[in-house]
């Protein structure tokens, strides 16, 4: 389907163009980035598709996006957490935004020309934006994320959370970042803030944090159990993952506090703060609860018994 539609696009006279993480030889904590299908890679060159592959140093290049139109009054970005795989989209849990920007666009296409000129994970992520409003008063506001700019993210999810009025509601493939995860201990601490979400599960009952080999790994897996026991979490019990097994992981990554969503291809994770990666905030009460009743419907779809370990 993908190839279909690339290969219309390009017929029409679109110039249709592509980044995706190499592979390379350091090892990546489970699990790692799927293999590069090189024949459906070498397909798309043969229907006029320009291909650049970003070597995922110090860690992957981890961004899911399209921009359609980038030049023109209907431009339109489409952002998520949603790999281009047949998995993701029969099998996973999966949050996919759009919006008509011609400004969201512009900055998203800057992000992109970025890695096109220069594929360096280390040195993209450098583009500071303000708030943009659309024409029903939604506000957006992009966060291209990499190394310390990553951390930085980390903290503006830890200060929002840390305001919040209403329910704060988390649905993530993984919490090892340790301001969102601190921060997250916190709040159900305090017991004043409903707290929900979901969780991956392998099917040994493991649960979805990698951190033994992390300094901090200690408090975090406190952290961890204590959210997990005080929040209302379900954990979708997924398939270890293995070279050619199925991919069927809790992969949705979103965030909602009060009337803020963000959402994009960040997992709130320490790894993850050394990707490239993007992050779209929206300040809308609407699509706040919109948001968090999907996340209330994924907690409830896979709820259970506490994880098992971390």
């Amino acid at each position: 389907m993908l190839s279909n539609s690339f290969a219309a696009a390009v017929k029409r006279g679109v110039a249709v163009r592509m980044i995706f993480n190499q592979d390379h030889a350091q090892t990546i904590p489970e699990p790692p980035p799927p293999e590069i299908d090189w024949a459906f890679v070498d397909q798309l060159k043969s229907l006029g598709v320009a291909i650049k592959p970003v070597p995922g140093i110090p860690d992957l290049m981890h961004h899911k996006y399209v921009v359609r139109d980038a030049a023109l009054p209907q431009a339109a970005l489409l952002t998520g957490s949603t790999n281009w795989t047949n998995d993701s989209w029969t099998r996973e849990e999966n949050v996919i935004v759009t919006a008509a920007s011609s400004e969201l666009a512009g900055y998203y296409r800057q992000n992109f020309e970025e890695l096109w000129q220069r594929p360096d994970v280390a040195a993209s992520g450098r583009i500071s934006t303000g708030w943009l409003t659309l024409a029903d008063s939604t506000r957006l506001r992009p966060y291209f994320l990499s190394g310390a700019r990553a951390e930085a993210g980390c903290m503006r999810y830890r200060a929002r959370s840390r305001r919040l009025k209403r329910g704060s509601v988390s649905a993530l493939r993984v919490i090892t970042s340790g301001p969102i995860l601190g921060t997250l201990a916190e709040v159900c601490e305090r017991g004043n803030i409903d707290v929900s979400g979901g969780l991956r599960r392998d099917a040994d009952g493991r649960g979805p944090a990698a951190m033994g080999g992390q300094a901090t790994a200690s408090w975090k897996i406190n952290a961890f159990h204590s959210v997990v026991a005080a929040a209302r979490f379900g954990s979708k019990r997924s398939t270890p993952y293995a070279k050619g097994s199925v991919h069927d992981f809790m992969h949705a990554k979103i965030l909602v506090a009060d009337d803020y969503v963000y959402v994009g291809s960040f997992n709130l994770s320490h790894s993850g703060e050394m990707n490239a990666e993007n992050v779209l905030q929206i300040e809308s009460a609407a699509v706040a609860d919109t948001c968090a009743a999907y996340i209330d419907r994924i907690a409830a779809r896979y709820g259970g018994p506490p994880l098992k370990g971390a």
